[in-house]
């Protein structure tokens, strides 16, 4: 950059100069637009944070079902609503280690069984009551309730009481756990008022916005609460997020300064959209994970014949180029990939595998009605094209596999963890004991394949208790062998998050624990 546009997109940072009059300036000095816009976003990453303005996000995922009840939270949109009202106690950083939130410190016993949280004080609800470790103890208590259905509930079960002295919050846990803190970052355990007993829809939490605006499948409104406990975050005045749901109206909205950024852009598009003029495409790669799910207790996926026939049936590799586009690799029929530290890379990888999978389906005894796997463009980028690669895979095993098309709005309360056979996502999780007891506990209401190993429950209890590392490493490895062979999970890509983010931001920063920043965009960046 000359020192002359350096010394202008500075200025731009500022608001001491207009964008448009810096684009006429770089282009009469021979500067692309692309490049002259690419100068602006690093200036303004540069000068820092902005305040003011009205951040607008567009996201798929959202429902006109859609609750504010943090247990209830699964797809997208609902995650980055509840990311704008709600502090955990703590939070994952993109590297890995724990960010400590409403917790401000955590030690435990030396063998992990009693783990104790210094809660931050001086912190305020948005309803103006002070936020005190009962209203932590009582947020975990309702979640670890069955009544309760909440996303969370698999990871709270190995509590076995907890009490509260001054500002500290006590946990002792039925059998020691390290991992207990990431546990606890977990998305849907945000901080309510007596826990969210009185009302667990009623959006009040400690965040850096208050919520103002509530339709849900359509449009939430926010802003910025003036008594946030950090002033790190929460640079808009106010953010808007929009429910666009249909992938082309997505782009388009990003395109035509609609909305400022937007997540899950499909690969197919990804390239195309990156060239176009104050847009870039930011995509970071982690254990997020494309799926196709079969409920094991449901006929005929309870034949474990007819699961290893759809299982290697499916082209993983054809679905990575073609689906992916290079922003991914190839899944193994186990939530767990490289990314998580204890990973065993010893476990073979399943091949695509025509006859085993016609031998499969010919011991599994089906009558060869049609198979339905149901999908929807919510599912996942390129979704609907996935289940038709599959379709065309099995169909080469002699496998009759019928893909039904569903509504995107509803998809998340009406066919996902509800019928037997659907696509679906998982963003993952930062240890692989909350990706296991989240959704592969016998007990976690979301096992959204409803497995239930014996085998496999104990293996994680005795995972969760081991100190030990290389211990540790083979009980996973164990259980990894387990989903993997006995499982309902069909899991061909773990995919890259890709977003789109205007040059009119700045602070983005791709994470790998989520798309959008792990939906914290909306706190973390601001209008340049």
């Amino acid at each position: 950059m000359s020192k002359e546009l350096e010394y202008l997109s500075k200025r731009v940072a500022a608001n001491k100069l207009s964008r448009r009059d810096f684009l006429g300036r770089a282009s009469a000095l021979g500067v692309s637009a692309a490049a002259a816009n690419t100068m602006l976003a690093g200036a303004a990453h540069a000068a820092g944070p902005v305040k003011g303005g009205t951040l607008k996000i567009g996201m798929n995922g959202g429902a006109s079902t859609d609750t504010l009840d943090p247990g209830l939270v699964a797809s997208q949109a609902n995650q980055g609503v509840l990311r704008h009202w709600g502090d955990t106690l703590v939070t994952a950083s993109p590297t890995g280690e724990l960010d400590m939130r409403l917790a401000e410190s955590i030690d435990s016993s030396p063998d992990a069984k009693v783990w104790h949280f210094n809660m931050r004080q001086g912190v305020e609800f948005h309803n103006g009551k002070t936020m005190t470790a009962e209203d932590a103890m009582k947020t975990i208590e309702r979640h670890s309730n069955e009544e309760s259905k909440s996303g969370a509930l698999g990871i709270v079960k190995g509590i076995e009481s907890m009490s509260v002295s001054g500002n500290t919050l006590s946990v002792t846990l039925d059998t020691p756990n390290a991992d207990l803190p990431y546990l606890l970052a977990d998305y849907h355990l945000v901080i309510q008022p007596n826990g969210g007993m009185d009302d667990p829809n009623a959006g009040i939490g400690t965040g850096p916005y208050t919520v103002e605006v509530n339709e849900p499948g359509v449009r939430h409104g926010f802003k910025k609460f003036a008594n946030h406990w950090d002033d790190s975050v929460g640079h808009a005045a106010e953010t808007e997020l929009l429910i666009l749901n249909d992938a082309t109206a997505r782009m388009a909205a990003l395109q035509s300064g609609q909305v400022h950024m937007v997540n899950s852009v499909e690969p197919k598009v990804a390239a195309l959209l990156d060239r176009a003029p104050g847009i870039s495409v930011k995509n970071a790669s982690g254990r997020g994970h494309y799926v196709f799910i079969m409920h094991t207790d449901t006929a005929p996926f309870d034949n474990k014949d007819l699961r290893l026939a759809l299982k290697y049936a499916i082209n993983r590799q054809e679905m990575v180029d073609k689906i992916l586009k290079g922003y991914g690799g190839i899944g193994n029929d186990m939530p767990i990939n490289a990314s998580y530290p204890l990973f065993d890379e010893t476990i073979p990888q399943r091949e695509h595998d025509l006859a085993k999978a016609a031998e499969h389906y010919k011991a599994s005894g089906h009558d060869g009605s049609p198979i339905i796997l149901r999908v929807a463009d919510t599912a996942f980028p390129g979704a609907v094209d996935a289940a038709q690669l599959f379709q065309q895979s099995a169909a080469a095993a002699g496998i009759p596999l019928e893909i039904k098309r569903e509504p995107n709005d509803g998809y998340w309360s009406e066919v996902w963890n509800k019928q037997p056979f659907c696509a679906s996502y998982w963003g993952g999780r930062p240890v692989q004991d909350q990706m296991y007891s989240t959704a592969y506990l016998s007990t976690a209401d979301w096992n959204d394949t409803r497995f239930n190993n014996a085998e496999f429950d104990n293996l994680l209890g005795q995972a969760k208790a081991e100190l030990d590392p290389a211990k540790r490493k083979a009980l996973y490895s164990q259980m990894g062998h387990i989903v993997r062979d006995e499982g309902g999970l069909i899991c061909p890509m773990f995919n890259d998050f890709v977003d789109a983010v205007s040059d009119k931001v700045g602070g983005f920063e791709p994470d790998p624990n989520g798309e959008l920043m792990a939906n914290f965009a909306s706190s973390r960046c601001w209008l340049a």
